[in-house]
This record gives C-alpha cells, sequence and structure tokens, in this order.
C-alpha cells in the first residue's frame, strides 16, 4: 500500500514539474514574440505613420488621429483607450489574456517614450505600406504571445456576441467610421493612403498568425478508399484518419453500405500533387477541401518523407 502511494505520489511530482516546464517554456516564448512584436509596432509608427500623419484602423487609427490632431503623447492615448478593452478582454477572454495585454500594451507606450526612431522617409506610398508592414509584424507576434496591442478585435468579440453580427463585420464597421473621421479631419490623401496601411497590417497580420504555408483540410470519399490511403502516406508522406460512415443520395436518400472516409491535412503547395493521384485511382472520388488556419501535432509540420 504504502508502495502504490509512493508511486502515485512521485507521479504527482513528476507530472506536476513537467507541467510547470511546459509552462514556463511557453511563457518565455510568448515573452519574446510579444517583446519583439513591441519594438517592430513602436518603429512601425513612430519611424513611418506619425510623422507623415497617416493611421491605421481600429484603436490604433483613432490613438494617431488624436495624436496628429492635438499633438498629446501617442503613448498616453495608446494606455488611455486600449484600458476600457483589457477589462472588457477580462471578462470575456481570460485573466491570462488581460495581464498578457496590458504588459504589451504599456511596454509600447515606454518603448515609444525611450526610444527614438528616426522617419525612415517621406514617400506616401513607402510609409503607407512599409508602416503597415512594422506595425502587422507587431500586431501579428504579439498575437502569437497571447496578447493583443490593439483592443479593437476584443471589441468586435464582445459586440457580436450582443448584436449577433460577425468579428469581421464590426471590425469594418469601426473602421469606415475612423478612415472618414480621418479624411474629415485629415485629409482625403491621408485618409486614402491610411487604407493602403490597414490593408499592409492585415495582410501581413495574416502572415504573421497562419505562417507562409496555407493548410488545407481534405475530405475524401471513395469505394478505393485503401488506395488513397496508401498514396497519401506513400506519395505524400502525410497522415491520414478514417471515418465511419453511411451514404445517402436521391430524393428518399438510399442508403449504400457503409464508407470509409479519408480526412487529411496537407499545404496548398502540396493540393495539385494530391489532386493529380486521386484522379488517377478513382476518377469519381468526391472531395471537400477546406482552409485550416492553423495546426499543432501530427505530421504536417514534420518535413514529408522523401522519394526518388
Amino acid at each position: 500500500m504504502e508502495n502504490a502511494a509512493t508511486t502515485l505520489s512521485r507521479y504527482g511530482k513528476a507530472r506536476h514539474y513537467r507541467n510547470l516546464r511546459i509552462e514556463l517554456k511557453r511563457n518565455i516564448r510568448d515573452g519574446i514574440f510579444i517583446v519583439v512584436g513591441v519594438f517592430s509596432a513602436a518603429f512601425g509608427l513612430e519611424g513611418f505613420l506619425l510623422a507623415n500623419q497617416f493611421i491605421d484602423g481600429g484603436v490604433t487609427g483613432v490613438s494617431l488621429l488624436i495624436s496628429n490632431l492635438t499633438g498629446w503623447s501617442l503613448s498616453a492615448l495608446l494606455v488611455v483607450i486600449n484600458a476600457p478593452f483589457i477589462v472588457l478582454g477580462y471578462y470575456n477572454l481570460g485573466k491570462a489574456f488581460a495581464i498578457k495585454t496590458m504588459l504589451a500594451i504599456i511596454s509600447l507606450a515606454i518603448v515609444l517614450l525611450l526610444f527614438d526612431f528616426h522617419v525612415v522617409t517621406a514617400d506616401k506610398l513607402l510609409v503607407a505600406v512599409f508602416g503597415g508592414f512594422f506595425l502587422g509584424v507587431g500586431v501579428g507576434l504579439s498575437v502569437r504571445g497571447g496578447a493583443v496591442i490593439d483592443g479593437t478585435e476584443v471589441l468586435a468579440i464582445y459586440l457580436s456576441k450582443k448584436l449577433g453580427a460577425t468579428i469581421g463585420d464590426i471590425v469594418i464597421v469601426i473602421n469606415v467610421l475612423i478612415f472618414s473621421a480621418a479624411a474629415h479631419f485629415l485629409s482625403m490623401e491621408s485618409a486614402l493612403y491610411s487604407m493602403i496601411t490597414y490593408l499592409s497590417v492585415s495582410k501581413t497580420l495574416d502572415f504573421i498568425i497562419e505562417g507562409i504555408e496555407e493548410y488545407i483540410g481534405v475530405t475524401i470519399i471513395s469505394s478505393h478508399h485503401e488506395d488513397i490511403r496508401q498514396m497519401i502516406i506513400r506519395e505524400l508522406g502525410r497522415g491520414v484518419t478514417i471515418y465511419s460512415g453511411k451514404g445517402g443520395y436521391g430524393k428518399r436518400g438510399e442508403r449504400e453500405k457503409e464508407l470509409e472516409i479519408i480526412y487529411t491535412v496537407i499545404t496548398r503547395l502540396e493540393l495539385n500533387k494530391l489532386s493529380t493521384e486521386i484522379e488517377k485511382i478513382d476518377p469519381n472520388a468526391f472531395v471537400v477541401m477546406n482552409s485550416v488556419k492553423d495546426t499543432k501535432g501530427g505530421m504536417i509540420k514534420k518535413r514529408p518523407l522523401q522519394h526518388s
């Protein structure tokens, strides 16, 4: 009895230490992402956008607009305007998210105060594109670290639950209002260039969060399921999951025999080869493809098997 209790105690301690190592490793990684993201965003703001009276969408755009009109400190505005959204994030997304977001925003404000980033260029197109790029890198890395440096999406998540609208629709409405204000208070030209900045931020953010490879989830229904399964494993070096199902078709939904349904995740670059190989095995196979934002575990991020 004592031996069993001792074994369980040792197992519990080992598991506890393992969990602590995982948490520590994750927190260090998140911290690095947030720090690098903060410096990138600060460089984009001071080195490009602020001096040229360009803005972005969201809370950052509102802060830039007010700073341009009043001369108030951008650092102070970022903290003050984001504060309500940090509280909102605490109640809707959790304590850890709120703490990381608060630290990220305060860090951004401190970096903007302490570091003097020289203006890189006065060319308006370069300012719009590269200012948006560095700001997008900053926002994206912060999101990878489990925080945000712009509270717009926190507000959008909250409003989507209250209004029943999608997060994307709410973000668009908010940004239309911001860019309309920019056109009124600054100039139409600044507002148009600021839209280019916003597009640059959005595309860079997608790139940072989703990565260079876009993943595709593929569902395949075929009577030659075993041959297709072997092809995916051998030719593409990818793992597969097999589901059991039953087919139904026609007006009355007549049932076929039981089916083996194949599911796999590949990169977009492998999609053409997969389609070709399926065509060779079964031209009548039913194939459904869906975009996958990111994956974790499994074989998708491992190096595919090499074939001569």
